[in-house]
């Protein structure tokens, strides 16, 4: 059975839990820096996979500090093959607003539509992320309030949360543009963003070893 420790990556006396959604997005760069966990697409396999590491890793003691989510999104306003860290996250599959609940709310749950994440990486632009179980295309974004999008972070984030801990999310801009219509619009430029995604993560590292987790202003850790 595979060992979740693996997936862990020891920075600055932090243990950080690595997430992926698929081996598509996980180059040669990345590859020779990190062993994520692959979780699969979508939001259901995100939560299931990332809540069953967190699981055998409490129960065994080791806990990471931080949950590390990487990968690609699509946006229609952000630069293409750019790096983006997710600011704040939303879930846009939710919607109970016929029984009276904010739209993007879960009911029943104290949590707010949209979650701010609470540390940053200094020197890599700031984008909130809109998460959901289709891909987005064309006409699609005019619905969606937050600059990227993509199938898993609020996932990642809500089994995070189950263990009392924060998430960072990194995502590289691989379509939105233009109209998808094909698998290549996807995986076009996932080589570049594989640099771009390694160069953020040794920007995280040098800067969690100098100074630890660095929290937003005015957010608590």
């Amino acid at each position: 059975m595979d060992d979740p420790a693996r997936h862990l990556l020891s920075v600055g006396g932090h243990d950080v839990l690595l997430v992926m959604a698929t081996s598509q997005e996980f180059g040669p760069h990345l590859q020779a820096r990190i062993d994520p966990l692959i979780t699969g697409v979508g939001p259901v396999e995100a939560a299931v996979e990332t809540a069953r590491a967190l699981a055998r890793l409490d129960h065994v003691g080791r806990l990471p500090h931080l949950v590390l989510t990487l990968g690609s999104a699509g946006s229609r306003r952000l630069s293409h093959a750019e790096v983006y860290q997710v600011s704040r996250v939303a879930y846009r599959d939710m919607d109970a607003s016929a029984l009276g609940f904010e739209k993007g709310r879960t009911p029943f749950l104290d949590e707010p539509a949209v979650i701010e994440l609470p540390h940053h990486i200094e020197g890599v632009p700031s984008a909130s992320l809109s998460t959901g179980g289709a891909i987005i295309s064309g006409g699609a974004y005019d619905a969606i309030a937050e600059d990227m999008v993509d199938m898993e972070s609020f996932a990642v984030l809500r089994a995070a949360r189950r263990f009392h801990l924060p998430i960072m999310g990194l995502r590289g801009i691989s379509d939105g543009t233009s109209e998808l219509s094909r698998y290549e619009d996807w995986t076009e430029y996932l080589h570049i963003i594989d640099e771009k995604l390694a160069a953020a993560l040794d920007l995280f590292v040098a800067q969690t070893v100098a100074r630890g987790l660095v929290p937003v202003a005015g957010r608590g850790a």
